[in-house]
């Protein structure tokens, strides 16, 4: 039987917000992945993103990887909104989701992790 445990990010200081002050990559480190390969241990990302301020603002997550661009999301992020970015998305082994802005301190991320054994 699976078991699945809620986490705070592990970027985030208590599970507030973490603000994105990077302008180019290697971003902010929003959380990092479960150790290990082993099948069925996996963390199930969930992500909002939040702009604080009057201006779109292109926000890059990097997920597990920074030099690929297969590995990099684009979202433009409109101003004063707060939307779901990351839907639950998959990683281990130990893999970093990190972000960029094209504004710094303007975009801040919020969310979860479900830890999942089989």
């Amino acid at each position: 039987m699976a078991t699945v445990k809620k986490r705070l990010l592990s970027g985030s200081t208590n599970g507030k917000q973490i603000k994105v002050p990077q302008v180019t990559t290697l971003g902010t480190t929003i959380h990092t992945a479960v150790a290990g390969t082993t099948p069925g241990t996996v963390d199930e990302i969930w992500l909002w993103a939040c702009n604080h301020s009057n201006q779109n603002a292109t926000l890059v997550i990097e997920f597990g990887g920074a030099s690929d661009p297969d590995d990099h999301m684009v979202f433009i992020i409109p101003p004063w909104t707060f939307q779901p970015i990351v839907p639950g998305l998959i990683l281990q082994n130990g893999l970093v989701v990190s972000a960029y802005a094209t504004l710094a301190n303007i975009i801040t991320i919020s969310g979860f992790v479900n830890t999942i054994t089989d």
